[in-house]
This record gives structure tokens, C-alpha cells and sequence, in this order.
């Protein structure tokens, strides 16, 4: 069983950066496509950034492309997400979330696995 755990959450400022990491415990999930997702009160749940299972392929929403990054650490069991020029439509609760393939289409029903969460707030 594959348990994942966001950190990295806090409020910042208009401008900031801001970096959240998803550490899995139990089975290595090296084998596993990662996403961020985020959710901001009143809105559906959405998807921010996704890594391949070897870390060649990722996909980006478009209000993130250019200032956000989706990394893996090199052992594998860690993924990252760099937010740069962060704005308050930034704010929400992130998300990070596996399933076991890979692909350009990546919805909440897909995913198999979820973390808790860890909330961001950009103030101006």
C-alpha cells in the first residue's frame, strides 16, 4: 500500500516561491505517473502538473505553465513541485495524487492514490 505525504505549505507573498514535496511510503513508487492537484474553495478539483514514471514526460495546466516545475528526487520516492510567481489565484489546497500510468489526460477519477493535502495562501 502506497502512502503519500505533502509538506511544504505555508502563505506567502505575491511574487514567492514556494516549493511542495510528496514523499510515499510503503511500496517505491518509481512505477507510478505523480500529479499535483489543487482545490480552492468553491471550485472543482484540478490538475496542476504531472511526471512520468522515469521523469520524461510532464504535463502542466496552462495558468501554471512557465511558473511552476514537477520534479522527481533521484531516489525516486519524492516528487516535487517549484511554484514561482505565485498570485492569491494560487491559493488552495494541493493535492499530490499516483496512478501507474502515464498519459496527457489527468483527472481526479483516474488517480489511485492521494495524500492529505497541504494549504497554500498567497496574500497581496
Amino acid at each position: 500500500q502506497v502512502q503519500l505525504a505533502e509538506s511544504g505549505g505555508g502563505v506567502v507573498q505575491v511574487g514567492d516561491s514556494l516549493r511542495l514535496s510528496c514523499t510515499a511510503s510503503g511500496r517505491i513508487v518509481a512505477g507510478y505517473a505523480m500529479g499535483w492537484f489543487r482545490q480552492s474553495p468553491g471550485r472543482e478539483r484540478e490538475a496542476v502538473a504531472a511526471i512520468s514514471q522515469g521523469g520524461r514526460s510532464k504535463f502542466y495546466g496552462d495558468s501554471v505553465k512557465g511558473r511552476f516545475r514537477i520534479f522527481r528526487d533521484t531516489n525516486k520516492n519524492t516528487i516535487h513541485l517549484q511554484m514561482n510567481e505565485l498570485t492569491p489565484e494560487d491559493t488552495a489546497v494541493y493535492y499530490c495524487a499516483g496512478r501507474d500510468y502515464y498519459s496527457e489526460y489527468w483527472s481526479t477519477s483516474s488517480m489511485t492514490h492521494w495524500g492529505a493535502g497541504t494549504p497554500v495562501t498567497v496574500s497581496s
